[in-house]
């Protein structure tokens, strides 16, 4: 049984020729493209990067006399 370091060229081959004929050569890209931007995502929610949206949100909130 091969550990991760292990992997081999055919490994691999298996694993993305399914891929592509579940999804189709056309959908792959765009399906490569989503994974990247929620994976960007992902990464700025676990850094506790603040959203855009969530500072005017507070700022109304504190107007209003509540907390957010």
């Amino acid at each position: 049984m091969p550990v991760l370091g292990e992997i081999l060229g055919w490994e691999i081959l298996v694993p993305l020729a399914l891929i592509a004929l579940l999804f189709g050569s056309a959908k792959i890209p765009q399906l490569a493209r989503s994974l990247g931007q929620a994976q960007q995502e992902f990464r700025k929610g676990a850094e506790g990067e603040p959203d855009p949206a969530e500072p005017k949100a507070e700022a109304e909130a504190h107007d209003e006399g509540r907390t957010p």
